[in-house]
């Protein structure tokens, strides 16, 4: 697994061992970063939220196009491991918070991007997305990509942009409320 694009270009990202994370596949990362830059034309200056970070490879990505800051929320201790290497390889502005979602306390900053990808079939989306509100980590009319099982709906109020599937997962792309 790799940067797609930007200063990190190619760059190479390590994974924890095992099974607990579920990396976004190199093929839909470009295809959200594609929705994304139609949609922002730049990253320059963003605040972007990586939720359920994994291996961190969505926020570093955005980061690499010109996010000034990014957090990166992640429970899994082999998670948090691999997520630290993989900011201090790239000598990223990143913060890592060891948190579960559920319980991530009040907002740092709001931010312009919010990139979640749950573990499928939890129904973990819509919560996420209420509580990430409420604690102030999201800002009016962010954009929101939420990745979710192919066959998984998403049920939300919030304005949605596009919805695209690739093999066994979809990305849903929203604008949080203002």
């Amino acid at each position: 697994m790799r940067i797609i694009a930007g200063k990190w270009r190619g760059k190479a990202i390590q994974a924890p061992p095992g099974a607990v994370t579920r990396p976004t596949a190199d093929r839909m990362r470009e295809a959200l970063f594609s929705m994304l830059t139609s949609r922002l034309g730049s990253f320059e200056g963003l605040k972007v939220l990586d939720g359920f970070a994994g291996t961190g490879a969505l926020g570093l990505e955005a980061l690499s196009r010109g996010a000034s800051r990014a957090w990166f929320v992640e429970s899994d201790p082999a998670a948090v491991k691999a997520l630290k290497a993989n900011i201090a390889a790239m000598s990223a502005d990143g913060t890592v918070v060891a948190s579960p979602m559920a319980t991530l306390g009040k907002g740092s900053a709001a931010c312009d991007l919010v990139l979640l990808d749950p573990p499928y079939g939890e129904s973990l989306a819509l919560p996420t997305l209420l509580h990430l509100q409420k604690m102030g980590w999201i800002a009016p009319f962010a954009l929101v990509s939420v990745e979710t099982g192919a066959k998984e709906a998403l049920e939300t109020d919030w304005e949605i942009l596009a919805v695209r599937k690739h093999g066994k997962a979809a990305v849903h792309l929203l604008r949080a409320p203002g």
